[in-house]
């Protein structure tokens, strides 16, 4: 028995000795918001599984809690920028995006849209400059040798410290305007005929007109929307490795992207090896409600509940447009749990509760959740789907609209509009979804596509992120057209050369004909004479 004990004691201690071996030292450039609810899924779980992640959070941050006890290492680096100054600044991005631009036409709509990612670039550019040229800060990091870093796309320099750290490194990302970022640092192909371009709002069924729309908008993000004031990061990239170099070649070499959607949102749609989908990966089973809310929730009866929230960026709104949304509710039969922070509504019904924060998977996933009036965003999107929900959609900015014309296309949501809509309109919809059980049955038939895979999207991200540290690297999966400028990469040298070589031949026998003519007439001539 003695001999048994120490036996297993043994194999204990050799799998830890083999478990600590593959571990590794995860370096992580974050995004604030709900980048940083769905990357940190991501980092708890390498941490389950005994690898140290060390995240860098600027000292104005408004969203990281780097003094709340976790088992992840904030490393927070001194900032000029105080947090006020940060929050003041995305609040007033996001005001003008949701209250402001839906108003105006194309032309200004997207030109006021570039001024402002062009500020929040310049933001960016300032945070990477705090880190990058913070020579004692960067021995810190250089002596810490890191295996791999994680980074947001979205926001530039975690490719920036992955060359100076000489270090692997993999992408977080949803999406980019135009596919900028996903064509030209990631080489995948984008066929405008069938691939409806971010902001379009466009499904891959597309007739004459919209696909007109869609070059459109291809060639608006390519040539004229430069998303990021590219000229500003190419000189200092260019200026820290000390050689000529550009943003997209930077991050062009990236091993990994790891993108937050799959095929149950996604149209299907070319791809390329070292990208990988891993949508809902934050999703889990709904746990318990607290018990004030699950008395509620049971209140209801047979009618069920309906969920509302607009994200964590969105949680209060101008006193007319709560009213007119409460108004909508107090005439359901279902209840109603409200995700809001402002005034209390004057016309808000009894059905109706209101709460600062909601537990929302777990709302999504109780038995008597009829609907989902959501914003659109990603994180949420996700979490009706695993459970089945049909959905109300509000778009207010970036992905949300399109997240929500993915949905419509698959039946599973309606569309109403935030600047426009009335009480009778939201009622009209959430009466559609609830009452029409076709919703129900696209919503259930997209969460059995999400959960039919042979991976879970969580486990696969994990493995992708481990593969790269296990071989330094996937460089193996990088296609070679980050080797080819862009008329190689169209293959128009080729048809040029082609088509000269046709141009030379049809000259030559031209002038063959012509010299064979000429002879055939002087010879007649001379017979003739």
């Amino acid at each position: 028995m003695a001999m048994k004990t120490i036996a297993v004691l043994l194999l204990l201690q050799l799998s830890s000795y083999f478990d600590s071996g593959s571990c590794g030292k995860v370096l992580v450039w974050p995004m604030e918001y709900s980048h940083w609810i769905n990357l940190k899924t991501i980092l708890d779980e390498l941490v389950q599984r005994g690898h140290e992640v060390t995240v860098l959070v600027s000292s104005a941050s408004v969203f990281f809690d780097a003094e709340k006890s976790s088992a992840i290492n904030f490393e927070t680096y001194p900032s000029a920028f105080s947090s006020d100054y940060v929050e003041d600044l995305f609040l007033e991005s996001l005001k003008k995006v949701i209250y402001e631009l839906p108003k105006e036409s194309f032309w200004t709509y997207f030109s006021v849209l570039q001024e402002i990612v062009w500020k929040d670039s310049d933001y960016f550019l300032e945070l990477c400059k705090e880190v990058v040229l913070n020579k004692k800060f960067m021995i810190k990091l250089q002596e810490s040798k890191f295996d791999i870093i994680l980074a947001d796309a979205f926001s530039p320099c975690g490719d920036l410290l992955a060359g100076l750290l000489k270090t692997p490194f993999v992408y977080s990302h949803r999406f980019f305007p135009g596919y900028t970022l996903e064509k030209y640092s990631g080489g995948l192909p984008i066929p405008p005929s069938y691939v409806p371009v971010v902001f379009s709002e466009l499904t891959d069924q597309m007739t004459f007109m919209q696909r007109v729309k869609n070059m459109m908008y291809l060639l608006y993000f390519d040539f004229w929307f430069q998303i990021f004031n590219e000229k500003k990061w190419n000189q200092f990239y260019s200026k820290v490795l000390g050689r000529p170099t550009t943003l997209s070649e930077t991050m062009g070499k990236v091993d990994i992207w790891l993108i937050r959607t799959y095929w149950d949102v996604e149209f299907p749609r070319p791809m390329l090896p070292n990208f990988d989908f891993v949508g809902g990966l934050h999703c889990k089973p709904a746990r318990p409600l607290p018990k004030e809310m699950e008395d509620f929730v049971q209140s209801s009866e047979e009618n069920g509940v309906v969920v509302f929230s607009l994200g964590s960026m969105i949680s209060n709104m101008t006193e007319e447009r709560a009213n007119m949304i409460a108004s909508a509710f107090a005439q359901i039969p279902q209840k109603v749990v409200w995700r809001y922070d402002g005034k209390k509504p004057d016309t808000l019904g009894p059905n109706t509760q209101l709460y600062k924060w909601i537990p929302q998977n777990d709302l999504l996933g109780h038995p008597k959740t009829k609907a989902f009036i959501t914003h659109g965003g990603t994180n949420g999107i996700y979490e009706a789907i695993y459970h089945g929900i049909p959905m109300v959609g509000i778009p207010l900015f970036a992905d949300q609209y399109d997240n929500i014309v993915h949905m419509q296309a698959k039946g599973a949501a309606v569309r109403v509009d935030f600047t426009t809509m009335s009480s009778t309109d939201l009622l009209n919809a959430l009466k559609t979804v609830i009452d029409d059980p076709s919703y129900k049955e696209n919503a259930m038939k997209l969460s059995r596509i999400h959960h039919d895979q042979p991976i879970k999207p969580l486990d696969r991200a994990i493995f992708w992120i481990e593969f790269v540290m296990r071989h330094k690297g996937a460089k193996h999966l990088r296609v070679a057209a980050h080797n080819l400028s862009w008329f190689q990469y169209h293959s128009l040298d080729v048809i040029g050369f082609l088509l000269a070589c046709v141009a030379t031949v049809m000259f030559i026998i031209t002038k063959c004909c012509l010299f064979c003519c000429r002879k055939f007439f002087k010879t007649g001539k001379k017979k003739r004479e």
